[in-house]
């Protein structure tokens, strides 16, 4: 591992044409040290299983993704996701990482009140927070693009995130801050600076904006350095916040996911160092 990549953490999805095995081979391969992990893939190789390998193969697992979708109205579909939640912590503790990202959930069937379903996330919140501490594990409240608010996450902005976050310790929820959902917000960098003045940068994730959105949006993240996000201006942003974590790529993408994998995984460290170093 080179020093300029001793922070880089390769998010599983960004690479997720290889299976878990081949991704631990290839970060050892490239010098990647850290690897955020996702439940779907790590459930269906085995929770314990995934821990030690990646444990002997001397990376770091620096996030488990994702947790959330909270915002259910009917008693069992709000009982459900709590259940679910708790298991995202009891993996995530077994996985040996200490932040869980929170994709907080959109609108309600027939439901257009997003202060309420705000309102139910804190309240979720406050049953999970304390379990999460038990376990050793932080909740990350991830704010994605105005575009998902209704279907995905009700949470736009990293104002609306830390409104949420604060009313718990800071050990228990803060926030994620990535690139992609929030570049477009000038009032960013501020919260970025509040954030980070309570100690809630709980990861920093980085993607590229790029133009025209693919049909369906989600798998539209660029590969960093082909869009229009300053990687470095918000590297330095989280950094003046205080933050010293890991810094994970994570990208959503069609085309990307159609090549090489090993070869793929080396150039987003490669750009990783020239736009993010």
């Amino acid at each position: 591992m080179t020093a300029d990549l001793a922070r880089f953490s390769i998010n599983q999805m960004t690479v997720k044409q290889l299976s878990l095995p081949e991704l631990v081979d290839a970060c050892r391969d490239v010098g990647v040290p850290g690897v955020g992990l996702w439940r779907e893939p790590v459930q269906a190789y085995g929770v314990e299983a995934a821990a030690k390998l990646v444990r002997d193969a001397g990376l770091t697992v620096t996030t488990l993704c994702r947790g959330g979708f909270l915002t259910a109205t009917a008693p069992g579909e709000r009982a459900a996701a709590l259940a679910d939640n708790r298991r995202a912590v009891d993996e995530a503790a077994t996985l040996g990482t200490d932040t869980l990202v929170l994709v907080s959930g959109g609108l309600p069937p027939g439901s257009r009140d997003l202060r309420a379903a705000r309102e139910r996330i804190a309240d979720a919140l406050a049953e999970l927070a304390p379990y999460a501490e038990e376990h050793g594990v932080r909740l990350a409240i991830e704010p994605l693009h105005p575009m998902f608010a209704s279907d995905r996450c009700v949470v736009s902005t990293l104002a609306q995130a830390l409104d949420i976050a604060e009313r718990f310790p800071a050990h228990q929820v803060g926030v994620t801050v990535d690139t992609y959902h929030i570049w477009w917000d000038d009032q960013a960098p501020a919260q970025i600076a509040r954030a980070g003045a309570s100690g809630r940068i709980h990861t920093f994730q980085l993607a590229d904006w790029i133009t025209p959105l693919p049909e369906g949006v989600l798998n539209g993240r660029g590969q960093i350095g082909d869009g229009a996000i300053d990687m470095r201006e918000w590297r330095t942003s989280v950094e003046e916040a205080g933050y010293t974590g890991p810094i994970e790529v994570e990208l959503f993408n069609d085309t990307l996911w159609t090549r090489d994998g090993r070869e793929l995984l080396a150039e987003t460290a490669s750009r990783f160092v020239e736009h993010a170093g």
